[in-house]
């Protein structure tokens, strides 16, 4: 009696361990690559996400203190060395105020990725407010950032936004949005020459807002800390280009 109580407790504890080991474990996605379509349109990436890639939520409430939690997808893929990202937003308001190229972005209603290519900690956080205005930089963490130059930024990655570009104040009641974009691999200018093919990188995906009316920090994938933190690359998910 006596083995056979200690046998359902070891198996127990096994089947604990292994269903919180599969909680815990990081994200995948195995991102597309497109093929034939050098130099197209946004309008044609657009399209062409839609066809072709998965759709991903981001849906985690990693803190309680901020429950609201607006409905935000993406989708992935890459072509021709660049990473075509695609985001749809539904939310009770919304608001662009900032058009500075590395502004605080992260203020208005925000979609971001933050993307390290080789893993190693070293990251370059990409964050879009609704209108498309661009802030980019690299580094190891939170204190340790370098910008990119807004004209390398200006130049180098587009941005589409069904809300077009120019600012404005909040506006409440229910709104939804998209945003398409381009990010070409020599943007990545701390990793001169990286092919984006075979590559396996980590990356988190994130919708934020912390000026509007209603603050949130939405992630893809699971971060543990106590309060709002996107840089953490100890909890990015797995990114495997095909």
């Amino acid at each position: 009696m006596r083995e056979s109580i200690c046998a359902m407790l070891c198996f127990f504890l096994v089947a604990v361990g292994c269903k919180l080991k599969t909680q815990n474990s990081d994200k995948v996605i195995k991102v597309k690559e497109i093929n034939g379509y050098e130099g197209v349109s946004i309008d044609k990436v657009s399209q062409l996400l839609e066809e072709r890639a998965a759709i991903h939520s981001i849906n985690i409430l990693n803190w309680d203190n901020y429950s609201y939690m607006p409905a935000v997808s993406f989708r992935i893929a890459h072509s021709n060395n660049e990473i075509w990202l695609k985001y749809y937003v539904e939310e009770k308001s919304i608001m662009a105020t900032v058009a500075d190229t590395n502004g605080a972005v992260h203020k208005d209603s925000c979609v971001e990725f933050f993307f390290d290519p080789l893993g190693d900690g070293n990251y370059y956080n990409f964050e879009f407010n609704c209108i498309g205005t661009t802030h980019l930089a690299f580094g190891g963490g939170r204190s340790d950032r370098q910008f990119l130059a807004p004209e390398t930024i200006e130049a180098s990655i587009r941005v589409q936004s069904s809300l077009g570009t120019q600012v404005f104040t909040e506006r409440t009641a229910d709104h939804s949005w998209e945003m398409t974009v381009v990010i070409p691999a020599n943007t990545l200018s701390h990793n001169p020459g990286i092919k984006l093919k075979g590559l396996s990188a980590k990356g988190n995906f994130y919708k934020c807002g912390d000026a509007t009316s209603e603050p949130h920090y939405l992630s893809w994938n699971p971060i543990k800390t106590e309060n709002p933190d996107f840089h953490r690359p100890e909890f990015f998910g797995n990114l495997v280009f095909e």
